[in-house]
């Protein structure tokens, strides 16, 4: 039994390692990468901690290199959901009465497991199954993901320590307490970090999971779970399932137990849904929580007092790291006339510098695209330029899938702010570019707010003052995550709480106490210790 206050170790975010040539940690991941690549998995579901095959086999390859086979995963079906279901809950009969310091050291575990022994096989598996080159492999699999865990015990015991007050003769307090079922994680392949917290943070606050990750990341998901494993998460606590996406609608919504749902993804799909758990109401033990980051038309705009560089640092950056398959990349920019020419020479000539290619080459920048769905989509949108007279190239808006899904790096002139490609979302390395009048400052950020129904991320280049406080009050509601003088890349859990609104989400920022807060209910308590005896008040007298 607990008889005191425990004092977690205080959250630092984890350092990023270069990965230089000749480094320790390079050697590491270029030999993890090949022993990975020269071997083949055999991916079960889990649940209630049992592997579960079914002979349904689906083969993984890596999008840089698509005739090579990394495994297979086996493919669920509407029982196996019932029975990851079932397993969460019977787990959760122990798991949400764990104490708190006991959650809190099974993911302080994993942590350290993963800055230590588990690194190199998350970057690398992160690198094979996604397409991303070592450092976006590393501030996301490893960093962001170790952040998450330690931030996220620091921000479970602040919220456990926010009391109310007590007045004489009474003890007010509040009970945290787990939902009253499981919780729904439906994860997307662009960010190993994501996937791994959208089931983590629910269960640190003493929830039990059934996740549904992207079909493209169900490699790397598969040593998140190892890691969790190792870390000492009870079986059963989090359930990885590999099912189609029409399956869900008649198991996990129609389940009384539902109590929310965890998702990244695109809007669409959250469209969608919302509206398959607001057609189950009735059938609910309570109203679900529905937490949701989804689409994104991120925006850079510079005003005429910009430095020219930063800028085009800004965009480069912004709109091409991972191939722009980040829901927080630059789609769209918006130049002063008087600055535009000299930012666009510096983009194409760095653009034009990139290598492109596979990750196991540590000099790519840019990879291939995660599949070929995504891959026909933005090559569409390269045709499509190619139709108008409104549009011309600046650079790349060639594409090959021979070998993989590679796009070369593609920015877009347009004379039309309302140009297709500067309002839609596309999620590959594609920026569209539209010159304003640079004396325009204002009507140009008028445009900018009302041509996207997203407000995910954006960012303001400027060296005057006045025009960042115009911008940041006039596009208060365009972006969740406003960068001034930054590319809007980059969020930093514990610095920069991520999350938008709009068609962009709820809101409810990951990498804070916010977004744990959805994963409680609260029970107020109060206890009188010398009860009244008469029911009588002095008014009446």
């Amino acid at each position: 039994m607990s008889n005191a206050f425990f004092n977690v170790p205080k959250a630092i975010n984890e350092p990023v390692k270069s990965y230089a040539p000749g480094s320790p940690e390079r050697k590491e991941l270029q030999a993890m990468y090949a022993a990975l690549k020269n071997s083949t998995t055999d991916a079960p579901m889990i649940i209630g901690g049992k592997e579960i095959r079914t002979g349904k086999t689906v083969s993984m390859h890596p999008p840089h290199d698509r005739a090579h086979v990394l495994g297979n995963y086996h493919q669920g079906t509407a029982e196996h959901v019932n029975q990851a279901i079932a397993a969460a809950l019977e787990a959760r009969k122990t798991w949400a009465n764990t104490p708190w310091q006991d959650r809190a050291a099974i993911f302080l575990k994993a942590a350290e497991l993963l800055a230590g022994p588990f690194r190199a096989k998350m970057n690398a598996a992160t690198m094979l199954c996604q397409s991303k080159n070592a450092f976006q492999a590393e501030i996301d699999a490893a960093c962001e993901m170790i952040d998450f865990f330690r931030f996220n015990v620091q921000f479970m015991t602040e919220i456990y320590a926010g009391q109310p007050e007590s007045a004489p003769g009474i003890w007010n307090r509040l009970e945290y307490r787990p939902l009253e079922g499981f919780v729904f994680a439906i994860t997307p392949f662009n960010f190993t970090s994501i996937a791994a917290n959208l089931c983590a943070a629910p269960a640190l606050m003493g929830n039990v999971v059934v996740w549904k990750p992207s079909n493209t990341q169900i490699y790397s998901a598969h040593v998140i779970m190892e890691l969790f494993k190792e870390a000492g998460l009870p079986d059963g606590v989090i359930n990885l399932i590999h099912v189609n996406s029409s399956v869900i609608a008649d198991t996990i919504f129609k389940s009384p137990d539902f109590s929310g749902v965890h998702f990244t993804g695109s809007t669409n799909v959250f469209n969608q849904l919302w509206r398959n758990i607001g057609a189950n109401l009735e059938t609910y033990k309570g109203y679900p929580r529905i937490v949701g980051e989804t689409g994104g038309k991120d925006f850079i705009i510079a005003h005429k007092s910009a430095n020219a560089k930063e800028v085009a640092t800004g965009m480069v950056r912004g709109a091409f790291e991972y191939q722009g398959q980040k829901c927080s990349a630059a789609s769209r920019t918006y130049l002063p006339s008087n600055l535009a020419d000299e930012i666009l020479a510096l983009v194409k000539k760095d653009v034009e510098s990139f290598k492109v290619g596979s990750p196991e080459d540590f000099s790519n920048f840019v990879n291939a695209v995660i599949d070929e769905k995504s891959f026909d989509k933005i090559a569409n949108y390269i045709e499509y330029v190619k139709t108008r007279d409104d549009a011309e190239f600046v650079c790349g808006g060639t594409y090959d899938k021979s070998k993989g899904y590679f796009i070369a790096p593609t920015v877009v002139k347009t004379t039309n702010p309302l140009f297709r490609t500067m309002c839609e979302e596309i999620f590959g390395p594609f920026l569209t570019v539209y010159v304003y009048d640079a004396d325009k400052f204002e009507e140009a950020l008028e445009t900018l707010d009302k041509s996207s129904e997203y407000a995910l991320t954006g960012a303001i280049f400027s060296q005057d003052r006045a025009a960042i406080n115009t911008a940041t009050k006039m596009l208060e509601n365009a972006a969740g995550n406003f960068y001034i003088n930054d590319k809007p890349t980059g969020a930093v859990v514990g610095q920069q709480p991520f999350g938008g609104a709009r068609a962009s989400g709820t809101n409810d920022k990951a990498g804070a106490p916010q977004n744990l807060m959805r994963w409680v209910n609260t029970r107020t308590i109060k206890e009188t210790f010398v009860p009244p005896t008469d029911y009588r008040y002095p008014f009446l007298g």
